[in-house]
């Protein structure tokens, strides 16, 4: 008879087993990290100043003040570091899923039966002690601690809180990547500061200028050298420079406020460098080599890291198709009275038992689970391609626009030179009556527009070297 029995138990077991390998196919996708060997100017030099610290690469100490106060305070950093910690109670409940759970349990009530049926009449003759019938009602006190647990035998538990850590780390790396792109932000928002205190300071001397030949203007008129027409026309482009400050303090205003809103402030005076900006050396970038952003990137890594949970999830997902075991006991007193509750043997109790359950009919929800869980897998991967593509194009762009805008910036300032000589020539041989009015006014015009150049590219190299920095991985260290 116990033979038989065994019999069956090993072919239901077979049988589950047997239904459970039928999984179903997937489409695949292999994992690629092609990235070039070296970037397009070709240099082979490994040095990379994404390995400097922020502190290190920004020296303004008013910057490093900004970025400091943006560290602490910023609401957006703040959250990431929230979702840090979801993450973290996320690792721990996956990993109390493959423990035994062990609690207590106690508990009181009571119970009446019929007595015409055949418990009923069951307790009807039985006597507890001489003379003394079965209480009815019939009370039930109990107190006993009970587990369960599901023996882990396809590393589904395990592989789920494998998946939990990796998006742990994801999240730390999200932080790096919200780090780096904030320290960027402010810089570059720091350096538009400075350049919008040049331009303003830049339209008050051409004011001065403009001002300057007003008055000799007007003396020329005076002396019925000119007509009215040279003065109206002097008075306008004064008044029109005079209108281009107020645009540019609106400017300054909301790139203050932009900075006090990173820095998770109200609006209030940024403290900066009055330095000119055109005195200020751009840092000098090293690249390194492409291989290294996979190591620096925070960006590159989330993605890994994010693939490699969700390869985790595919494994769990196909552990629901194989049978589960789990195993449940319990031990404690349980006894009509009170006064009974703890007599052993007579009032202890204990079980154990043990289950194999697998799906056998129905299984469409457990193959659709396994199917989302793939796609999101492929999903995954190429996110992870996407972003190393990303950060070598970005890399390349910003490599490249740092040399145009050096050559950029030299012409510019031999423009400015070649102007600034223009409106000296010009001022004197229209004091001398051999210049037409409308020839300084054009020359000043162009002299201004060229000053305004020169500092919106001096501020475009800056930015570009900022986000040089920001692409190669730099700034969360």
């Amino acid at each position: 008879m116990m033979q038989k029995k065994y019999k069956l138990l090993g072919i239901a077991c077979l049988s589950l087993a047997y239904t459970a390998c039928k999984l179903p196919s997937l489409a695949g996708k292999k994992e690629s990290q092609a990235i070039p060997e070296h970037y397009a100017n070709g240099a082979q030099d490994s040095v990379n100043t994404a390995r400097l610290r922020w502190r290190e690469y920004f020296t303004d100490p008013n910057l490093a003040a900004l970025i400091d106060t943006a560290l602490a305070n910023n609401q957006e950093l703040n959250i990431t570091l929230q979702e840090i910690e979801i993450s973290r109670n996320e690792v721990r409940a996956r990993k109390g899923e493959y423990l035994p759970f062990v609690g207590i349990q106690a508990g009181g009530g009571v119970d009446k039966v019929a007595r015409y049926t055949n418990i009923g009449a069951m307790e009807a003759n039985t006597e507890i002690k001489p003379g003394k019938e079965m209480p009815d009602p019939l009370p039930d006190y109990q107190i006993r601690a009970v587990a369960t647990w599901e023996i882990d035998i396809w590393q589904k538990l395990h592989n789920a809180k494998k998946a939990a850590v990796s998006r742990y780390l994801s999240t730390m790396e999200g932080r790096n990547f919200v780090i780096t792109n904030l320290v960027a932000e402010i810089a570059n928002s720091y350096y538009e500061l400075l350049a919008l205190d040049n331009q303003l300071a830049i339209l008050q001397q051409n004011i001065e200028l403009q001002n300057s030949a007003l008055r000799i203007v007007r003396l020329q008129k005076e002396a019925t050298r000119v007509t009215e027409l040279p003065v109206r026309k002097f008075e306008a482009e004064v008044l029109k420079t005079q209108s281009l400050q107020y645009d540019i303090q609106q400017r300054i205003t909301e790139t203050e406020n932009k900075i006090n809103f990173l820095l998770g402030r109200y609006p209030r005076h940024i403290a900066r460098s009055q330095q000119d900006l055109t005195t200020i050396i751009p840092a000098v970038v090293h690249t390194g080599l492409p291989p290294q952003l996979l190591a620096n990137r925070p960006d590159i890594r989330q993605a890994e890291l994010q693939l490699t949970a969700a390869k985790l999830d595919v494994k769990v997902a196909k552990a629901q198709f194989y049978p589960s075991l789990g195993i449940s006991a319990s031990i404690g007193y349980q006894a009509f009275n009170p006064s009974y509750l703890l007599k052993t043997p007579e009032s202890l109790l204990y079980s154990l038992a043990g289950d194999l359950v697998a799906p056998l009919v129905n299984r469409n929800g457990i193959k659709a689970t396994y199917y989302s869980a793939n796609a999101k897998q492929i999903q995954a991967l190429y996110q992870y391609e996407r972003t190393i593509l990303n950060a070598y194009i970005e890399v390349a762009n910003q490599q490249a626009k740092i040399g145009n805008l050096e050559q950029s910036y030299d012409l510019k300032t031999k423009q400015v030179d070649a102007l600034s000589r223009s409106v000296n020539i010009s001022n004197g041989l229209f004091q001398s009556a051999r210049a037409d009015y409308m020839e300084v006014l054009l020359t000043q015009r162009d002299m201004l527009e060229a000053r305004f150049e020169l500092i919106e590219t001096r501020k475009a190299q800056m930015s570009a070297v900022v986000n040089i920095y920001q692409a190669l991985g730099g700034g969360w260290n």
